[in-house]
């Protein structure tokens, strides 16, 4: 438990972003993050937020079966894996609670997955958490997305419950546009070959089906281009190469002013194909308090790794293990807060808990 990782890797500046259509915690999303964990420097720390699933009570199981996927994957790597309670604005798991969102400061991979599209815009749109992301990805994490958070990352994105599950009238809803710093208005549909429908219903064009998100598509500004990912694919960016990949069982098919191109798995194609690309000064659209706290991180976290662990730190840790085994997850969660309020974050590993002293 005293065995407090550090170390810092000279990646790529910024870092990949990796869209996944489905299929993140599956034998076709374990190969995708192999081949990301082999670009990387070990140690390899992989923060996993909760907030787009922070609306249901059950956000960090949902969370946690994503950093125990990793885990028992990816375990010849050895990922350092932290999960991030970044639920809801207005609680004591707050975007914007500094001490909750610490552990992304120092994040090689940082992974937003399954919940609501709209909630995860609502939740990360501005806050502290989503300008700590992007500084850390424009300093050299890699982004990885799935779900609800690839919708969520387009210029405008799909309300894809409001719509399927309610019965709300089409409409689009504004993204966090990860890609419009770089002169590109995107939309990321994922699940764009799904077919759960059957016969009975099209629930393809992540469950819109083709009639509707033709009318949807007449809906986006002629600028728009849009990017769909099929189920187990993943479409990896690499903004320094400015090239795209796709990797996986299916296919991405991209749709410019309704120009159709299919583009099969292992295929490789320029970033220009989604549009006029330019490149920016990353800075500029991060606050500079923000940008300077996240690099400044870097290099505290080497001077961090034989620092005497508190009594009362390693006690309320091995309670919160015991709760945790027995399945009591509001305790664990409450005992992660108290020893958040001391001064240290907890973090989940293969090895058992690990304690970061926070600055």
């Amino acid at each position: 438990m005293n065995n407090i990782k550090q170390g810092l890797s000279t990646p790529k500046l910024p870092g990949h972003v990796i869209l996944f259509g489905s299929g993140e915690i599956s034998a076709s999303g374990r190969r995708v993050f192999n081949w990301l964990m082999n670009r990387l420097t070990q140690p390899i720390r992989v923060v996993v937020l909760e907030t787009p699933a922070g609306f249901q009570p059950n956000s960090a199981i949902v969370a946690g079966k994503v950093g125990d996927f990793l885990r028992r994957h990816l375990q010849n790597y050895k990922p350092e894996i932290v999960i991030v309670p970044a639920r809801k604005h207005g609680t004591p798991y707050s975007p914007d609670d500094e001490g909750i969102i610490s552990p992304i400061r120092q994040a090689d991979v940082i992974f937003l997955g399954p919940g609501s599209p709209t909630y995860a815009v609502s939740q990360l749109k501005g806050s502290l958490a989503w300008h700590t992301i992007l500084a850390r990805h424009y300093q050299g994490a890699s982004l990885v997305l799935a779900s609800a958070t690839t919708v969520a990352a387009s210029n405008q994105a799909l309300p894809v419950y409001e719509i399927y599950k309610a019965g709300a009238d089409l409409f689009w809803h504004p993204g966090l546009d990860l890609f419009g710093p770089y002169g590109l208005s995107l939309v990321f549909i994922p699940h764009w070959n799904n077919r759960e429908g059957g016969t009975e219903l099209d629930t393809s064009h992540c469950y819109m089906g083709q009639d509707r998100f033709e009318q949807l598509l007449a809906m986006l500004p002629s600028d728009t281009n849009v990017v769909g990912i099929d189920e187990h694919t993943a479409l990896i960016i690499d903004i320094v190469a400015k090239n795209c990949h796709v990797m996986g069982r299916g296919m991405i098919t991209l749709l410019r002013q309704k120009e159709e191109q299919r583009l099969a798995s292992g295929q490789t194609f320029d970033i220009s194909e989604l549009g006029p690309f330019r490149e920016v000064d990353p800075k500029s659209s991060i606050p500079s308090n923000i940008w300077e706290s996240v690099l400044a991180a870097q290099y505290e976290a080497q001077d961090k790794a034989d620092v005497e662990i508190p009594s009362e730190v390693l006690s309320l840790v091995q309670t919160r293990e015991s709760a945790r085994a027995s399945g009591d997850w509001e305790t664990a969660d409450n005992l992660r807060k108290q020893i958040l309020d001391i001064g240290w974050q907890v973090n989940d590993t293969q090895d058992g808990p690990q304690l970061m002293l926070l600055g």
